[in-house]
């Protein structure tokens, strides 16, 4: 899909948990074209629906414009995101390893790569999605929000691995962020300097001090 920039309109909405449509209406110059955009960013990824009239924003629409074609891939993959669970703690996480073939991003993935945070969720890239739905049901997973492993179909390039976890991070937001902000400090060049993220300074700050207290813990 192409991303056209009157979409940007909804970045003056201003950041919060949950939007009522008039709240978009009040930016555009008609109820009809609140409802054009908000059915445009859901199916970009960037909104999701959770009742008649109230929706949600993922953070990452409010990056820079020319960095929302960059996003896109993540953004229409994690719309697809499947959750499953068995056990509902970490030996899910363990045992989902073993059985599906796959790229691991987000959680597991950037603390690999900067030990920043404790994971939650197991995010994992597969070629099909309904083959591995039907792996995870054949070792008993139940499908549900309340999973901690999520399957996402393969979308995008993956040439470069980091470069697609620092993206995937961005366009998943919430926690999420700290650790694009810390695979950009930690990762510098193995990142495109052409395609960063725009970052709180206050959230850069605070992910430069838990790095630095992380390499004086190692260094003790």
């Amino acid at each position: 899909m192409t991303l056209r920039p009157e979409l940007t309109i909804a970045q003056t909405i201003g950041e919060k948990p949950v939007y009522h449509i008039n709240e978009l209406r009040k930016i555009t110059d008609s109820r009809a074209t609140a409802y054009r955009i908000l059915s445009k960013l859901r199916e970009a990824g960037f909104a999701e629906q959770i009742k008649e009239g109230y929706f949600t924003i993922r953070s990452s629409l409010f990056q820079p414009f020319n960095l929302w074609s960059n996003l896109l891939p993540s953004l229409q993959a994690l719309k697809q995101a499947r959750f499953f669970g068995l056990s509902y703690n970490e030996n899910d996480v363990r045992l989902a390893i073993q059985i599906l073939k796959g790229v691991i991003t987000l959680d597991y993935r950037a603390y690999e790569l900067t030990k920043l945070q404790s994971p939650r969720l197991l995010f994992i890239y597969v070629d099909d999605v309904d083959q591995a739905a039907r792996t995870l049901r054949e070792h008993k997973f139940s499908e549900g929000t309340q999973g901690r492993v999520v399957i996402i179909p393969r979308i995008g390039v993956f040439r470069n691995e980091i470069q697609r976890v620092y993206l995937d991070c961005i366009a998943y937001g919430g926690r999420s962020l700290l650790d694009a902000i810390a695979i950009e400090i930690v990762h510098n060049e193995s990142l495109d300097p052409h395609v960063r993220g725009i970052f709180k300074a206050e959230d850069v700050l605070k992910v430069r001090d838990e790095l630095g207290a992380q390499s004086g813990t190692r260094s003790d």
